[in-house]
């Protein structure tokens, strides 16, 4: 007997979560405007933080390493 295949895909739906911690943060007074005035048109302010973060985590972490190499 032959198995009935429904599909071919798995079972889950939706796409795979790419960013999975969360961090609700306050910023100054008029900083969410700033960021807005800056965006490309289709930019979303959620990338921009998330680029700007790793950015200077970046920076940060090369810091770092550098002072340490120098102890």
């Amino acid at each position: 007997m032959t198995e009935l295949m429904i599909s071919a895909t798995s079972p889950r739906v939706g796409r795979k979560q790419i960013n999975h911690e969360q961090m609700p943060a306050r910023f100054a007074e008029g900083t969410l405007a700033r960021i807005d005035a800056v965006l490309d048109e289709r930019e979303k302010r959620s990338d921009f933080v998330r680029e700007a973060v790793e950015r200077e985590l970046k920076r940060r972490e090369q810091e770092k390493a550098e002072k340490d190499v120098f102890k």
